[in-house]
């Protein structure tokens, strides 16, 4: 007697018509297609689906814009204390974006793939990912611990939220009373640690911290900058 598969729900969280329907391409491909697909172009939509469907993996799909970038990080993050047990992965627009998430993700992931890469990458990748059973998950995200504890330190942290509010490297050192030689080689190695080469990069790290909470609340560097 042949034993019946259940297949697995996969949710994606995807705003954009045309690659929605690229994803839908990917998941009829043979090596995907005994995946069960449920496209939401909200994170909402698909809070009001859980109740109802018992989802394997969501798949957050990003475009490169800072509020949906942020919004995604907040969901995963409220999903990861209500519904543990769903597998967690972010679509990042490009490298840069994923190696920002990688580093800056207030909770573990599961999986971040970059969209720049090749269409059979992205498959491999993702048939990878959802083949995974959640001893193996458990293993994986170890790695998150790992590149927590080689994050930024609290005045690098510091520096990136007063960039976000568009302090200068002089004012910066005068808020934090350094000179401003030190200032720069803190900023210079957190673009190392966060692996960019240009701020506008590094805004885009900063825009995440910023709209984030801060891992200690007791240290006043932390604290948002407050104009004189």
């Amino acid at each position: 007697m042949e034993k019946t598969v259940t297949a697995r729900h996969i949710a994606v969280i995807e705003n954009c018509a045309m690659s929605a329907v690229g994803l839908q391409h990917l998941f009829a491909m043979p090596e995907l297609s005994h995946y069960q697909l449920h496209l939401f172009t909200q994170f909402d939509s698909f809070k009001a689906a859980l109740p109802h469907i018992s989802f394997f993996s969501v798949i957050y799909s990003l475009s490169d814009a800072r509020e949906e970038r942020r919004n995604c990080l907040a969901c995963l993050r409220d999903l990861a204390f209500t519904h543990s047990d769903i597998q967690r992965i972010i679509l990042a627009s490009d490298e840069m974006e994923a190696r920002l998430i990688g580093h800056l993700s207030p909770s573990r992931l599961h999986g971040i793939i970059s969209k720049a890469v090749s269409l059979s990458h992205l498959q491999a990748e993702l048939l990878a990912l959802l083949s995974e059973t959640h001893r193996i998950n458990d293993n994986v995200l170890n790695h998150w611990y790992v590149s927590q504890s080689r994050m930024l330190s609290p005045t690098e942290r510091a520096i990136l939220r007063y960039m976000s509010f568009g302090y200068s490297i002089p004012e910066i050192a005068t808020q934090l009373e350094r000179n401003i030689k030190t200032i720069r080689a803190h900023k210079f190695n957190a673009m190392v640690k966060l692996g960019v080469n240009s701020d506008v990069g590094l805004l885009d790290a900063a825009d995440i911290l910023t709209h984030l909470p801060a891992r200690d609340t007791r240290g006043s560097v932390l604290s948002t900058p407050v104009f004189s």
